[in-house]
């Protein structure tokens, strides 16, 4: 994600922290000096908020090291002033993995509210509820009381939070995932429209609650369309067969005429009938930047790039493009160049299916 910061790694998966991240410590700092003028308060108050935000990681680590038993990989864990974000290649198909994995991250807060609980227990550190808030009460135990609410928020049945998932995954052991996420995604979005009436009324953050709610359901829902028009759809069905092959020694200037002349953005290089590079636009403008028209396309492909067996899966194909922001992929037979995948092809796939599948449904009334 672009403005953030790497803050470390564990078990391959790096945390990077947000540059808007140091706004919310720039709010907490300024709201607890005008409180009173006291550094160590200040200061109290950012080692609180880091804490909260140390509790966030090891709940991201969860869900992520839940999902690595399934041999799912987390790209990466980002920390936003609004929490954690933990971007999975994807979530499980198989609704009791997916509510294994959904269900470690709150687990997590849980095992840390069980820590804190048993030391206050201890210690006979207790203090009445009533007297604390998010800045004044002991530490331990408002730490304890974040990592209740914790619990409970992500638990809430709406996308994107746990519960949503932990939802979709109960549906789904007796609907079929898309029906179950499209059950899913719609009690989200009406619980963000409750949450976001109370927020006019009482809490303006609850808006933005309710806008990110809104948001996710409906993402989760787009995506689960986009899975079933593809499951079950080999690549060679799907894929481009009309389009232009460079060779390593072609010039750039040729990629520039067909680039104009055509609908291809990124072009597969051939040598001796097998693909040996991806010219994509970005590296084109660059190297047309900094060698000119005649430098030949060997100077300025990638190398190192993905391709696609004519026999694979559409949805695996997309999931794919996903996890490596690929725009283009090529389709090869036996190691032969037989088509091309593009996000643009798959968007055009995707919508002729739905349209194909309407029209069944009102020939069947």
């Amino acid at each position: 994600m672009p403005w953030s910061w790497k803050l470390g790694e564990f078990r391959g998966i790096a945390v990077y922290l947000h540059a808007t991240f140091l706004v919310l410590i720039a709010i907490v700092v300024v709201g607890h000096w005008t409180e009173g003028n006291d550094l160590a308060k200040t200061l109290e108050g950012v080692l609180f908020t880091l804490a909260i935000f140390a509790c966030v990681v090891l709940h991201e680590f969860g869900h992520a090291l839940t999902a690595a038993r399934y041999g799912i990989r987390t790209r990466d864990i980002t920390l936003l002033p609004i929490g954690g974000v933990a971007r999975l290649e994807r979530m499980p198909r198989e609704p009791l993995q997916e509510l294994w994995v959904a269900l470690a991250g709150p687990a997590v807060n849980v095992a840390i509210a069980g820590i804190l609980l048993a030391w206050l227990r201890i210690s006979g550190s207790f203090t009445p509820l009533e007297q604390l808030s998010v800045s004044s009460g002991p530490f331990v135990e408002r730490l304890l009381a974040v990592n209740v609410f914790l619990v409970a928020f992500n638990l809430l049945p709406a996308f994107p939070m746990d519960g949503g998932r932990v939802l979709r995954a109960l549906l789904a052991t007796r609907l079929d995932y898309t029906r179950a996420t499209q059950i899913a995604a719609s009690i989200g979005q009406g619980m963000a429209l409750l949450f976001g009436l109370f927020g006019m009324f009482y809490n303006p953050f609850l808006v933005f609650i309710a806008l990110f709610v809104w948001i996710g359901a409906a993402g989760e829902a787009s995506m689960a369309r986009v899975s079933a028009a593809l499951d079950g759809i080999p690549a060679a069905r799907a894929m481009v067969t009309g389009f232009t092959v460079l060779r390593p020694d072609d010039p750039l200037g040729r990629a520039v005429d067909q680039t104009l002349a055509g609908w291809q953005q990124d072009f597969p290089v051939v040598e001796n009938d097998r693909v040996v590079g991806i010219l994509t636009q970005a590296d084109l403008l660059k190297g047309l930047a900094e060698r000119g028209r005649d430098a030949p396309v060997r100077e300025v492909m990638k190398i190192d790039f993905r391709t696609v067996d004519a026999s694979e899966m559409m949805e695996s194909v997309f999931e794919r493009m996903q996890s490596c922001a690929c725009h283009t992929l090529p389709v090869v037979d036996r190691g032969r160049l037989v088509g091309l995948i593009t996000t643009q092809n798959v968007g055009e796939f995707i919508a002729i299916e739905s349209a194909l599948a309407a029209a069944g449904k009102q020939g069947r009334r």
